[in-house]
């Protein structure tokens, strides 16, 4: 190997030195880098007809706001109260499982969502769900 620098090379080194332009960061892929926008909100002690109207009214206010990820806590229903009542349905009145339900029933609010998914322990575990929305239009 050479260990001898050319005079053109050293005058391209000192023009680039020279200058205050930075050079593009090729490693870093700027597609990927996306910033997710999260709210959460705790339904704990809603009847379930309020944490329907709240759940309808958060998932329409956070799309209008850009928001991409919501985190939806409704508990796991450990302590829910129906099971002492035999008219109503163990499963569909814990809010764990109506809330999801009514979502899906309501074609406003789906047209809003891009997807659903488990929660992480850190954010509730199963007793809260994710929804990712879509960019508004």
């Amino acid at each position: 190997m050479n260990d001898k620098i050319s005079e053109k090379d050293k005058q391209d080194w000192e023009n680039f030195l020279s200058k205050k332009e930075k050079l593009q960061n090729k490693d870093i892929n700027l597609k990927k880098i996306y910033r997710q926008k999260v709210r959460s909100i705790d339904l704990h002690g809603y009847t379930l007809d309020q944490a329907n109207q709240k759940i309808s009214d958060f998932i329409s206010q956070s799309y209008i706001a850009g928001i991409n990820k919501l985190i939806v806590v409704t508990g796991k229903g450990l302590h829910s109260e129906n099971e002492k009542n035999p008219y109503v349905s163990k499963d569909l009145s814990i809010l764990k499982h109506s809330v999801p339900e009514f979502i899906k029933n309501d074609k406003n609010l789906m047209n809003k969502i891009y997807e659903f998914s488990e929660a992480k322990i850190e954010d509730g575990g199963s007793g809260a769900f994710y929804i990712f929305l879509k960019k508004p239009k």
